[in-house]
């Protein structure tokens, strides 16, 4: 969650770490620090935002051209000061950037003041700046003293480390929580995500778990642990410097959501063979066979991810005839789930490094499920680990609230569906059709996106509001919890999506004039049933956001206010009133001055438990 930049080079590396910084504030930013190594080593710490570590800087840019730097978001510790990484060692000679949680720094602590060491920090992350400098006391090098240290603690980490006694040199390892070394020329870059250096290389390799590498001027090895030398490929990122900057828009956020037409083209192109009314997935080629062989499918995921799943589940279900459940992966590994040969476990990430949905792959590989991902991320490690998947293809999403990845992974599903239903019971006629009217689908949300202003305005109304509900049924259920998670998010509006039906089982206690209710009613198979809903809303003095079909006139005498969508298959349904749920919570955002790109507590990759 927190960010880690590292470089080693022939330029300047002060610039270089703090615009890696800015690249990574969205996911964590409650303190931040950089630490410049030569024949000494000088770390500056600030809390806030990077711009407070930019006035602690000053304008004086030192001539080192070695460096490592963190931008944090708390584990152990407030977001102080004093908190903030790098830590040191007690020589000062040492400093370590961390992400992860080290699981027993308590009693490595206590052992290490007994042993005379001085922390000033609440961090476990200390604890591994007086662990390696245990070991070089001991006459280890840098490298070594890092493997030894690692061996002694329990937990994740993605880490970078640096020392003035061997000043040419950056030692990085990773267990649990991703680390990417950048290639350049005459130049190696460190980074948590390959957001932060994708300005000034495409060139990456991911290290997997268990695995470290040593970066020098002449150049980087990767090893094991145990320090057996590691042969890695390098990637190719698949996408530019300029997809990860705002393009003039003032919030990612709203960026990615006016990319989401050509994400959702992105994620179907090449894929769609209308002729056949069937999906072409290359990544599934090579478990086709297993595939058609399944019983039931297990989606797990975690936030946005997970409501996408609820979707896929209600597709899969009614259109491909396959048994589905859909698990919060955080919750996974902590039951006995009945897995068999004949189940496949399907983890869905934007990130591709989420921790509980890793663990929930892992775990399903060690009971002999086929595990399936979709993933945004290329090369990540979720993507690496599973059997086989689909890549999103919707490019880097800086925004923390996810907004085009949701709809592309929703895309997905469809697809999905689609091809798994013709290798089942589905027609010919109804594949070419979904095919059909999935080709729409990128014109119909660029629709949706061009009367946002309308949105924007309605929004504005509802800003002061201090609750919410959000309603939906059938398809439409998961976009109403999504839709609660995003005003939750952004504008810390509390806020709740239920099941339509649901309402009458408790929460209608809560409905008065104060209390408005965002209901998800297009014309479906169930809008009678949604229209009763808002009914018995109205009875109570509720006021009432309809999102609803195009053409459906008597939704202005039953709502104080009207949002349209265009009309499609029920199935899809879902990722066109997506949109203007997200268009609400980023106006209401906006409304209330809140930074929709940073929301206080939230980080945009969650990698630790």
């Amino acid at each position: 969650m927190c960010g880690i930049v590292g470089y080693i080079g022939t330029r300047k590396a002060q610039p270089i770490l703090l615009d890696g910084l800015h690249r990574l504030e969205y996911r964590g930013y409650d303190s931040s620090g950089v630490a410049l190594v030569d024949a000494t080593l000088a770390v500056t710490h600030a809390s806030g935002r990077i711009s407070e570590l930019e006035t602690k800087l000053g304008g004086t840019v030192p001539a080192s051209t070695c460096g490592i730097a963190h931008t944090r978001w708390a584990t152990h510790g407030p977001p102080t000061e004093a908190n903030a990484h790098p830590h040191r060692d007690c020589t000062g000679r040492i400093a370590v950037v961390h992400n992860g949680i080290i699981e027993n720094y308590a009693e490595l602590r206590t052992e290490l003041e007994a042993r005379g060491h001085t922390f000033t920090s609440e961090t476990d992350t200390e604890t591994l700046a007086h662990l390696i400098e245990e070991a070089m006391k001991a006459g280890k090098g840098l490298t070594s003293a890092v493997q030894t240290a690692l061996r002694r603690v329990r937990g994740t980490y993605g880490i970078a480390v640096v020392s003035a006694d061997q000043p040419d040199k950056i030692v990085i390892a990773r267990l649990g929580s991703p680390i990417v070394l950048g290639i350049g020329d005459d130049e190696l870059f460190v980074a948590s995500d390959a957001s932060a250096i994708i300005g000034h290389t495409r060139d990456v390799i991911y290290l997997d778990d268990g695995e470290m590498a040593v970066l020098g001027r002449e150049g980087h090895r990767v090893m094991s642990h145990d320090a057996k030398v590691v042969t890695k490929e390098t990637t190719e990122l698949d996408w530019s410097d300029e997809d990860a900057q705002k393009g003039g828009h003032p919030h990612f956020m709203l960026k990615e959501m006016l990319e989401q037409p050509e994400v959702i083209r992105n994620s179907m192109r090449g894929r769609l063979n209308v002729e056949e009314g069937t999906a072409v997935l290359g990544g599934l080629r090579d478990v086709a066979g297993r595939l058609r062989d399944i019983d039931r499918l297990v989606v797990v995921a975690c936030g946005s991810a997970y409501y996408a799943g609820l979707v896929g589940e209600y597709m899969l279900e009614e259109y491909a005839g396959i048994p589905v459940e859909v698990e919060l992966a955080s919750e996974f590994r902590y039951r006995k789930p009945l897995l068999t040969k004949r189940t496949a476990v399907l983890a869905v990430s934007q990130s591709g490094e989420t921790a509980d949905t890793l663990a929930a792959v892992r775990e399903a590989k060690m009971k002999g499920a086929l595990t399936l991902g979709i993933v945004n991320a290329v090369g990540s490690t979720i993507a690496r680990e599973t059997d086989a998947g689909v890549y999103n293809h919707a490019g880097p999403e800086i925004g923390v609230a996810s907004t085009k990845a949701f709809l592309s992974q929703c895309t997905v599903f469809a697809l999905l569906s689609v091809f798994l239903g013709r290798q089942r019971q589905m027609s010919l006629s109804m594949g070419k059709r979904i095919a059909e009217e999935m080709r729409r689908l990128p014109d119909l949300v660029a629709g949706i996106l061009e009367g946002r202003d309308a949105i924007r305005a309605i929004a504005e109304r509802y800003a002061a509001t201090t609750d919410a509900f959000f309603l939906g049924r059938k398809y439409c259920a998961p976009i109403a919890f999504e839709g609660a998670l995003k005003l939750k998010e952004i504008s810390y509006i509390h806020a709740e999506g239920y099941a339509a039906g649901e309402m009458k089982h408790g929460p209608i206690a809560l409905i008065d004039a104060t209390f408005p209710t965002v209901v998800l009613c297009p014309k479906d198979s169930v809008y009678e049933k949604t229209r009763s809903n808002i009914e018995e809303i109205r009875a109570r003095g509720g006021k009432i956001v309809a999102v609803t079909t195009e053409g459906n006139e008597e939704a202005q005498r039953f709502s104080d206010d009207v949002i349209y969508i265009p009309k499609t298959l029920e199935m899809l349904t879902p990722i066109l009133a997506a949109v203007p749920l997200q268009l609400f919570a980023y106006y209401v955002s906006t409304s209330k001055g809140i930074d929709p790109d940073k929301p206080r507590n939230l980080a945009k990759s969650v990698t630790v438990e």
